[in-house]
């Protein structure tokens, strides 16, 4: 195990009708002026909306309005709602809906009180001030409301990137599983996806000796792999979503990943997709994910098989574990393609003749210099095989 330092700084109310204290929290930490940043018309019609307001107004603290997130958040919503906090004064975002609302309201926090570009941040600049941030989740996926993470696409190009700093770790975060079971079941499905992607790019490490996390991975992997049916089944089943929500903050909290090398390559080679085609990021994510695995399989194939007897209950056979690997992975695959996951880029609007498109941006977008990687370096040769596996 690696040396590391480890801060989760986040506040949580879960359980249900929570969101009714946000004025509270809000004003806990230290927020006089907000911005309610949301989606689209789903907050509203659901009234969810409403009682974040009431709760606001009954705490004296007054607020501002920028909803119209959408999926894969774009970058011209942050720059509108960098001015209006600056000409509201706003000292506190408060993010209402899923991943997409919360980077984009962590994007607006570290934009407020930088005089540059906030873009700069995604391009690699240390964030050093930002707004605080507070939560309450609509959507259990991209765990953005535990963890100090946020992803963003320029317009300008389609690049589709990430910035972190524990600054913009939300102040608090508001879960209550309840708010997830309007959730359309593909939703739910690309949810749980992106929640098992989280675990599976730190499972994948070259780090030895790293067995607590290993088994703490394990955990919610086998967790999921329990919820998932069931939600599907039965999308108003409360105890289902709650171990799902709950799940997806643990997996990108980072609590998981500390003390070990990561991976990332299959949100990368994702990322590509979802700015080009605007696919849900769970739907590639279901793509991308085996390809990724065959492909790096012989890194280290053991790896590989261990999760494939823990979590995906496969017979080692020590003498070809090339093969435990292997059935790990379809086993993987089948489970996704049951909640009702794409298997290919035909189902998820993809293209073939885009490959060259995607594989130059992946590699050499904003800086990078012909490779991705954490787990074993993919180059540009790699990345086009990748894709190719997809079709």
């Amino acid at each position: 195990m690696e040396n590391f330092t480890f801060y989760s700084p986040t506040f949580f109310a879960f359980g249900k009708d929570t969101e009714n204290e946000a004025g509270a929290y809000v004003k806990q930490f230290g927020g006089s002026k907000v911005l309610i940043h949301y989606g689209g018309s789903s907050a509203k019609k659901s009234g969810l909306l409403d009682r974040v307001k009431s709760s606001l107004e009954k705490e004296g603290v007054g607020y501002v309005e920028l909803g119209g997130v959408m999926p894969n958040p774009r970058s011209g919503l942050v720059y509108k709602g960098i001015e209006l906090c600056r000409q509201e004064k706003v000292d506190f975002i408060l993010a209402v809906g899923g991943g997409s609302v919360i980077d984009s309201s962590k994007a607006i926090a570290v934009g407020v009180p930088y005089d540059g570009d906030f873009w700069d941040f995604y391009s690699g600049k240390t964030i050093e001030k930002a707004l605080p941030v507070g939560t309450v989740l609509t959507i259990a996926a991209a765990g953005s409301e535990g963890s100090g993470d946020s992803v963003i696409t320029k317009e300008e190009g389609m690049l589709k990137r990430g910035a972190g700093s524990n600054l913009i770790r939300p102040k608090f975060s508001i879960l209550n599983p309840a708010l997830t079971q309007t959730l359309p079941p593909y939703q739910t499905a690309a949810g749980i996806t992106d929640i098992m992607a989280h675990l599976y790019e730190r499972y994948l490490t070259n780090t030895k000796e790293v067995e607590v996390t290993d088994r703490m991975i394990e955990a919610l992997l086998l967790t999921l792999k329990h919820e998932g049916p069931r939600v599907i089944a039965d999308p108003d089943n409360y105890e289902a979503r709650a171990n799902i929500m709950w799940a997806g903050m643990i997996a990108h909290n980072n609590s998981c990943g500390v003390g070990r090398s990561q991976d990332w390559s299959s949100h990368d080679i994702e990322h590509e997709l979802s700015a080009l085609y605007d696919c849900a990021h769970g739907a590639g994510l279901a793509v991308t994910m085996p390809a990724v695995f065959r492909y790096t399989m012989e890194h280290d194939v053991m790896r590989f098989a261990q999760v494939a007897v823990r979590v995906w209950g496969v017979e080692m056979d020590f003498a070809h574990p090339e093969v435990t690997a292997l059935e790990g992975i379809r086993a993987f695959q089948s489970f996704l393609i049951g909640l009702g996951m794409p298997k290919n880029f035909a189902e998820l609007g993809a293209k073939e003749e885009d490959i060259p498109q995607l594989v130059k941006t992946l590699c050499y977008g904003n800086g990078r210099t012909g490779s991705i990687g954490g787990f074993t370096t993919l180059k540009e040769e790699d990345c086009t095989k990748i894709y190719q596996m997809m079709v």
